[in-house]
């Protein structure tokens, strides 16, 4: 396939093991520290952060991009108008033009093959713009809403990048490595990768907590070139010397703004810092909040952005959203109802969200001693659980799944075809992804959300996502959010399940 050369004529060019061997220990410890895996003070302290000369450091390539005659010959006006279809706005300088056809990312045939048998039509928005843009070798931040497509928008590209770098020596850590903010996100990225990088024998690793050490450490000594972690587990093993970056060129931080939410900003920061500046690097989000962006700014370089969709708080259009403004004591009953109402569906795959692993807990008992086909799902539970439940909802066999937040985000189940907030989250941007879960891949879902007065300081933002997405909304949530909530003497009687 023309502008891509095999993995032989990489390795013409040397490994890098040679290079790498005045740094520290590759595996069993560091040097002059504390023992391995035993920890003090926050995670990652004992990581230095390194200086890095880069006239000392081995050249790499990263622009693999080369365009397509079909694009070549396409107008600006036919670029522009495809762009403003999709509603892809693009910020930055020499962005290539999308690829409308997946003939014309100029793939090499090991990728080809994988696309060809999915019979997928034509690339999703943030794909067609994403890939060129990576395989350019450009930094870039895409912002698009969950079930966009993304994941391949990032990992095609490292699998291009990866097959033109020198075959791995013993010792090195992995060329690309993308940082996840759940160990569900990371497994489903990891099968992606499993999928894709079996035609060019690209070996992958997930590294989450929660799940026995001794595996992942072995795949990392037998050497993998993708690396998918969540940050505190890849922090462990950072720290112990089971693993290192030094050899990583290719990084990812998929799901940005939820691994800020969940205060891994410090880790990453200090992951990063073991990584060679020259990199290439791909941030990915659903929203772009001030944080998200100075992240942006302190790891990414002259980097184009690329949004699809709205670039205000905005959820899929694809979703009817029926919010139902209540007190906390009615919550259960209107829960009940309306399973009564989803269970009678032919489709009736449903995602409950709850706030605390307790109440999770204690819901999922109370529904399954009234005979609910319901099972749940939190942070507390094992993996070897976890799994299980996962599958066992996937497959049907327990169609209403119980969760905390931990399931918002990387829950890949393309049929939900409901979800139901019976505790509102914190923010809004949490709203946006557990709704996200439904209405996958194009298709249409319902999102049912149990609004009360203790939850007045986000009816500003769900109106505002509610009127984004043209959807019809409750009175009664206007009126809140209009007082700002501050009339403590809100009640609402009977049965007030508002109707679109």
């Amino acid at each position: 396939m023309p502008g891509y050369s095999d993995r032989d004529r990489s390795r013409d060019r040397g490994g890098y093991g040679n290079n790498y061997s005045s740094g520290p220990p590759r595996f069993g410890g560091s040097r002059g520290g504390p023992p391995a895996g035993k920890k003090f003070g926050s995670p990652g302290d004992r990581l230095r952060k390194k200086h890095w000369n880069l006239d000392e450091l081995p050249k790499f390539e990263k622009n693999f991009y080369q365009e397509h005659p079909d694009i070549a010959h396409r107008s600006s006006q036919e670029v522009e108008q495809y762009r403003r279809s999709k509603e892809i706005t693009v910020k930055g300088r020499d962005c290539p033009k999308p690829t409308i056809r997946f003939h014309e990312a100029n793939f090499p045939s090991y990728v080809m093959d994988v696309i060809n048998k999915q019979n997928w039509t034509d690339p999703t928005p943030i794909q067609a713009q994403g890939w060129p843009l990576a395989l350019s070798g450009k930094d870039m931040v895409g912002i698009a809403q969950t079930g966009s497509g993304k994941t391949l928008s990032y990992l095609l590209p490292a699998i291009v990048h990866i097959n033109h770098q020198p075959f791995l020596e013993r010792g090195d850590g992995p060329i690309c490595l993308v940082l996840a903010p759940t160990r569900e996100l990371a497994q489903q990225v990891q099968q992606v990768a499993v999928d894709y990088g079996k035609a060019s024998r690209l070996k992958s690793t997930c590294i989450y907590g929660g799940a026995p050490k001794g595996p992942q450490i072995r795949d990392l000594e037998r050497g993998v070139e993708i690396c998918i972690a969540t940050p505190g587990r890849l922090i462990d093993f950072l720290e112990a010397g089971k693993t290192n970056l030094r050899r990583c060129t290719y990084l990812v931080l998929d799901e940005a703004d939820r691994m800020l939410d969940m205060g891994f900003e410090p880790q990453i920061r200090k992951i990063v810092d073991q990584i060679r500046p020259d990199r290439q690097t791909l941030m990915w989000s659903a929203t772009w909040p001030k944080e998200v962006r100075q992240l942006a700014e302190d790891f990414l370089k002259d980097y184009v952005q690329i949004n699809v969709g709205a670039l205000q708080l905005s959820a899929n259009h694809n979703i009817l959203q029926i919010v139902d403004v209540c007190n906390d004591g009615e919550k259960e009953d209107k829960l009940l109802r309306l399973l009564e109402e989803i269970m009678s569906e032919k489709e009736n795959k449903t995602i409950i969200f709850v706030e605390t692993k307790r109440r999770c807990d204690d819901l999922t008992r109370r529904m399954r001693r009234d005979g609910w086909p319901a099972m749940g799902i939190h942070g507390d539970k094992s993996q070897q659980e976890r799994d299980w439940v996962l599958n066992e909802f996937k497959f049907g066999k327990a169609p209403i799944l119980i969760a905390t937040d931990v399931a918002s985000r990387g829950l890949d189940v393309e049929d939900v075809k409901f979800v139901i907030n019976f505790d509102y989250p914190n923010n809004s941007e949490d709203y946006i992804h557990r709704i996200g879960r439904t209405a996958r891949s194009q298709k249409t879902g319902t999102a049912y959300t149990f609004f009360t007065p203790n939850n007045f300081k986000q009816a500003n933002d769900l109106v505002s996502v509610l009127r984004e997405a043209n959807q019809a909304i409750n009175p009664k949530l206007i009126q809140m959010a209009e007082d700002r909530g501050g009339n403590s003497n809100w009640s609402f009687k009977g049965r007030s399940r508002w109707r679109v």
